[in-house]
């Protein structure tokens, strides 16, 4: 019974996110394709503002998302450290595998933070990208992708 709770409030909360219009100053959710080549450059470096704006989001917002400190994200040599690369770039991976069946952006950034997953004792992708587990995340949605069941 907890599980079907569960379940429809993650849909109340994915219907209410869809519904919602952009707000003013906010872009509108970029497209698939458009999310990554918008928000990495060449060497694949995630442009910190460009991650926020696309996301709706502060850089103190981001920074609490992605389970850093606010100076990791103000500060452009913290920014441009490989941990805080490769943490934003972890986010940015499950998020984009999680946009095509989530219904958009908006939903797949709404289910990496709030959507508890059984297999990992109801931790969430954001906490488990918070801890370090990205990997783990990946290889679960790529076991769904193949139609196995959660």
């Amino acid at each position: 019974m907890a599980c079907l709770s569960v379940t429809m409030a993650s849909k109340h909360a994915a219907r209410a996110a869809h519904r919602a219009k952009p707000l003013a100053g906010r872009p509108e959710a970029l497209k698939l394709p458009g999310l990554l080549r918008a928000l990495l450059d060449e060497p694949g470096r995630a442009g910190i503002d460009r991650v926020a704006n696309a996301l709706g989001m502060s850089k103190t917002q981001l920074a609490a998302t992605l389970g850093l400190g606010r100076d990791s994200l103000y500060k452009v040599k913290r920014a441009a450290s490989e941990k805080t690369q490769t943490r934003v770039r972890e986010m940015l991976e499950v998020i984009v595998r999680v946009v095509p069946w989530a219904g958009g952006q908006p939903q797949a950034m709404a289910w990496y933070r709030a959507q508890p997953i059984a297999a990992f004792g109801d931790r969430t992708a954001e906490a488990l990208v918070k801890e370090g587990k990205a990997a783990v995340v990946r290889d679960y949605l790529d076991f769904l992708s193949q139609g196995n069941f959660a």
